[in-house]
């Protein structure tokens, strides 16, 4: 999981107009250091931990999605070609408003691609231009997107973050859609 340690600066629990303030530590007037605060096992932070998360994995599979489509070759090229363009149409909308979920909560994003891969390791790349072994893999990776989506949903419910549980209900049945017409292309008879 993806650290906000030296990145953002946290935001309260309680939905406050109240100032942002470092996540480490807070140092008072006297120059000392107060330890942080130990904070319940769920709460905005860690929303916010597993949305910058699953953002990553989108924009992943944003790219994934746009090269396969590229390259994709053979007798079903026009029909995935076109269903891999909706895909990551798809893909790039989700990312953002994953993305935008973490702002309206007073977080910062990473500021750069690398930042935002290195929030997320687990990404199955494709390691061939064969059309089988592509899909298989992006399909692989569009199941684990529809999971991590239903894990994102499940934690927003535990804080009452209606809108992002709602979302990424929403998020996980597309990628199970998803998966379903990629099986259902990838079945032999």
């Amino acid at each position: 999981m993806f650290s906000l340690r030296h990145l953002t600066m946290t935001y309260s629990d309680s939905f406050t107009t109240s100032p942002m303030h470092s996540t480490e530590t807070a140092v008072t007037d006297q120059n000392s250091i107060q330890p942080e605060i130990e904070q319940s096992s769920t709460t905005v932070q860690g929303l916010v931990e597993h949305l910058i998360d699953y953002a990553s994995y989108l924009h992943q599979l944003y790219a994934q999605a746009h090269l396969i489509h590229l390259n994709i070759e053979g007798p079903l090229f026009f029909p995935i070609h076109e269903f891999l363009n909706e895909q990551y149409d798809a893909h790039i909308v989700q990312f953002d408003k994953t993305s935008e979920y973490v702002r309206s909560l007073d977080y910062l994003m990473p500021m750069c691609q690398r930042g935002l891969i290195q929030t997320h390791k687990n990404f199955k790349h494709v390691k061939d231009y064969d059309t089988r072994n592509m899909l298989t893999t992006y399909l692989k990776n569009v199941e684990d997107a529809g999971m991590a989506a239903k894990d994102v949903c499940d934690y927003a419910r535990e804080i009452e973050a209606v809108d992002v549980e709602n979302f990424m209900a929403e998020t996980a049945g597309d990628m199970f859609k998803a998966a379903w017409k990629l099986k259902s292309t990838l079945r032999s008879k």
